[in-house]
């Protein structure tokens, strides 16, 4: 399928070698298999994490420790070649980067750093991020876990976190807790006594993903457990800003393979005698879908250019955020109305994908809480508190 804009042109020779090597793995080791795993709501994470380490992916954008240390755009591009697979695919490589190894990596310890960074780079073990409650989502400070410390100097840890990516599968969890200093993170490994974390089953959405709750029963942690580098909820947004932006690129890979689908479909499905390609309004539907996704290839890669200059807002993330999912999701809605019947089989990625993005558009931050933000910028006024 024509890229219409070629918008991989303004990508440099290492970024093309990038995304033509993400893209054949996820050719050999998941498009054959996906439609089963997510039928079967699995997802074999201990088999692919080391495949996935030794590609390069996990925590690609963090210097040292046995990350790749490269640039935005080539995360990006990971990313968007990742989801082409499936959300649930990026959405594991993303929590392993962004949301437990990144907070290692900026507030952890030097010895945490050592513990933890080279083993998950590798793909030797898996963490998973809790900071999303079940009474709390969107507003993130009035979280119900707290961490007090005792005359030893331990830390007991309490409470509970729901709809985490890779909980049940994962070595560590960084965990945010309220203090009598305020939010603070913690580096808490899955096999300490009091941890739990059961599957969430019967989703209808990212089923090729593990999806868990958190519990937390007096869990004794160490003093050296908790993350010295940051105080508040400057710590978890952080971490929420490096996974949105892998997230509006990784929903290109989504759209695209949705027209791709579509196009070809449209070019074979014959109805009064011709292609459905052929009719006039089936090509209006397709040349949006393209406009769409061209439109926010240009979105992520300006982003990922800011990035890479060390100039990204916030609020320009929540823009990439918003509009790519939207569009994302549109493109797969439309794609599902051009095949038609067979739009909803896995036989083809679009129903897998439509399904997918429904959560991609409400995780890492709703559309409200996105279109607040920009709202707040825009007038500076704030439409929270």
């Amino acid at each position: 399928m024509d890229d219409l804009l070629r918008l991989d042109d303004q990508l440099t020779p290492e970024q093309r070698m990038i995304r033509d090597a993400v893209r054949s793995f996820v050719a050999d080791r998941v498009l054959p298999d996906v439609a089963d795993w997510f039928e079967e709501a699995v997802f074999p994470a201990r088999e692919l994490a080391p495949q996935l380490g030794a590609l390069g992916v996990l925590g690609m954008h963090l210097d040292g420790y046995g990350c790749a240390g490269l640039d935005a755009v080539s995360y990006g591009v990971a990313c968007r070649e990742l989801e082409a697979g499936d959300s649930g695919l990026r959405s594991f490589v993303s929590v392993q980067g962004s949301l437990a190894m990144f907070p290692i990596w900026k507030y952890g310890s030097e010895e945490q750093k050592q513990e933890w960074l080279p083993r998950m780079a590798a793909g030797e073990a898996i963490g998973c991020f809790g900071l999303t409650e079940p009474d709390q989502g969107s507003d993130p400070a009035g979280m119900r876990t707290i961490a007090k410390q005792d005359p030893s100097g331990d830390w007991i840890l309490n409470g509970a976190k729901m709809w985490i990516t890779n909980g049940s599968v994962a070595d560590v969890a960084i965990v945010w807790a309220q203090t009598d200093d305020g939010i603070r993170g913690f580096v808490v490994p899955t096999d300490t006594p009091g941890f739990s974390a059961p599957e969430i089953h019967k989703k209808m959405s990212l089923r090729a993903s593990v999806t868990s709750s958190l519990y937390f029963d007096d869990v004794r942690l160490p003093a050296s457990a908790v993350l010295p580098g940051v105080t508040g909820l400057k710590g978890p947004l952080s971490c929420l800003s490096e996974a949105r932006f892998g997230i509006l690129w990784g929903v290109l890979g989504a759209g695209h393979a949705c027209l791709e689908s579509a196009v070809d479909y449209a070019k074979t499905r014959l109805q009064f005698g011709k292609p459905i390609g052929a009719f006039q309004l089936t090509q209006e539907k397709l040349a949006w879908m393209a406009v769409a996704l061209e439109q926010a290839g240009l979105t992520a890669l300006h982003l990922g250019k800011l990035k890479d200059a060390g100039t990204l807002k916030p609020h320009q993330i929540s823009f990439g955020k918003l509009a790519n999912v939207r569009a994302a999701l549109d493109i797969a809605r439309q794609a599902r109305s051009v095949l038609g019947a067979n739009g909803i089989t896995l036989e083809y990625p679009v129903i897998r994908h439509m399904n997918n993005l429904e959560s991609v558009l409400t995780y890492e931050g709703t559309q409200e809480v996105h279109l607040l933000t920009l709202g707040k910028v825009l007038t500076g006024l704030d439409a929270f508190r």
